[in-house]
């Protein structure tokens, strides 16, 4: 089962990999801060939102958390009870870009009130989301998305008049060129077949792995990734056997990039090697827990750094138990050097279980006496589904459509008793020149937005 391997493991790796990677976009934004800069646990920079030009907003609270401990970039958060709008240029348009949403929970009534809806150029990113604790750890949330305009614009939409939306920080990076590949092989019990489209779809990271390694922080990723050691996804770890590799990584024009996954990914592996002349009748097996009723993408990262030689390794490739790849020739793969990384994309639906796995284990070529499976990275990322959302079958003009209709089931009565009052003040107005009485009225508002809703005196008294 050998099928365009080549072009389907990384169409768009056509670029420079001489010359270090660096975006055209960048925004690193510090919500309800007044500070031209915070810092994150990673030494970057993050510029106050309030004097940066990308907040709209005529009414959001700054948050502050009065704990010490926290890092700059966490003690101060965006807080507002109706939609709040982000806006960015872009100036590398048509390419993807990652987004990251950070939450960090403290103690404030804004948090426990808070339950809101994230909004991007007509992805629904979040629905209904609630911010949980995390035992002091921030909550960030990862998507890569197209934007094929010149702006890219964040909505945060608070679920009612009586709940809060919240965000600690964001940021908005544009991906390589290489990141999103257009081709993938769609795997299923019935058949394995080459699909195209990717690159109009956006992808929400679920589980990003470094198989057999260490935790690899985004201080050492050139897009600010951090990929988790695999130990607590697999299955089993009978027969297998981490390895680490001390040269050099081959980066290759047609292959993986660093921005694709960086050298702490690919010299780290886990590996199935035989030994007494025989070769074990196993796989090792990675278990992710996933969301039903969403296709995933499974991106499957290799370098092969545990051969003596070329020609030596041959191994399955299993994607929920189906065989994805049969015989999986690394040399042929990457022009007879060892290694050199690569990524292969495999696409699935997740119907019933909201569980996937990956397998990889000795084929029919396997040789004895020398390593017969490999794997040095594994990503699983949410495909958007056919409203563009990525949390449920919404779409963004039903998000927003719901906040118009549900104010205007507040207002339309609040417009009614003014217009009463209004009324009754006519009629006493008259009354009071038949009668010649004084009394005296309180002014009433010329305009419905004078009138602070629920929670609206907190929310007014700290504009941006």
């Amino acid at each position: 089962m050998k099928f365009f391997l080549k072009i389907t493991f990384s169409l768009y790796s056509y670029l420079s990999l001489v010359s270090a990677f660096s975006p055209p976009d960048q925004y690193l934004i510090n919500c309800g801060s007044g500070d031209p800069a915070a810092t994150d646990p990673y030494r970057r920079v993050f510029n106050g939102d309030s004097e940066s030009g990308h907040l709209v907003s005529t009414r959001a609270s700054r948050v502050f958390n009065a704990n010490p401990s926290s890092c700059g970039l966490y003690r101060t958060a965006r807080a507002f009870n109706r939609p709040l709008h982000y806006v960015f240029p872009i100036k590398d348009p048509g390419t993807h870009h990652l987004v990251r949403l950070h939450f960090y929970p403290f103690n404030s009534s804004y948090y426990s009130e808070a339950q809101f809806h994230v909004l991007a150029n007509g992805f629904l990113l979040l629905h209904n989301f609630r911010i949980t604790e995390s035992e002091n750890l921030p909550v960030i949330k990862e998507f890569v998305i197209p934007v094929d305009s010149e702006k890219l614009k964040i909505t945060f939409v608070p679920l009612d008049k009586s709940k809060f939306a919240v965000v600690n920080a964001i940021e908005v990076i544009s991906a390589s060129r290489d990141l999103v590949a257009d081709l993938a092989q769609y795997v299923d019990f019935e058949k394995n077949e080459q699909i195209s489209g990717l690159l109009k779809n956006g992808f929400e990271t679920v589980h990003r792995v470094n198989v057999g390694g260490f935790k690899v922080t985004p201080f050492n990723d050139s897009l600010w990734r951090t990929w988790v050691p695999d130990d607590r996804y697999l299955k089993s770890s009978d027969e297998t056997e981490k390895i680490r590799f001390g040269g050099h990584i081959n980066y290759q024009l047609g292959g993986a990039s660093r921005e694709v996954g960086p050298d702490n990914v690919y010299n780290t592996a886990r590996v199935i090697r035989s030994s007494n002349g025989t070769i074990p009748d196993t796989n090792i097996t990675w278990v992710f827990e996933v969301e039903k009723g969403y296709s995933y993408m499974i991106r499957m990262h290799f370098c092969d750094i545990a051969s003596v030689a070329t020609g030596m390794l041959y191994f399955n490739v299993y994607v929920n138990d189906n065989l994805a790849y049969e015989n999986l020739d690394l040399s042929y793969i990457t022009n007879r050097l060892l290694a050199s990384p690569f990524y292969a994309d495999f696409v699935v639906d997740e119907e019933n279980l909201g569980v996937l796995t990956v397998s990889v284990g000795p084929s029919n070529m396997s040789l004895p006496r020398t390593v017969d499976a490999i794997l040095n990275g594994i990503e699983v990322l949410k495909i958007n589904n056919s409203m563009g959302s990525f949390d449920g079958e919404v779409c963004t003009e039903f998000v927003l459509r719901s906040w118009r209709r549900g104010n205007a089931g507040v207002l339309v009565p609040l417009v009614a008793v003014i217009f009463l009052l209004l009324i009754v003040s006519l009629f006493m107005q008259r009354r009071r020149n038949w009668f010649g009485d004084s009394v005296a009225w309180s002014r009433l508002p010329v305009d419905v937005s004078d009138v602070n809703l629920k929670y609206g005196n907190q929310l007014s008294s700290g504009k941006a």
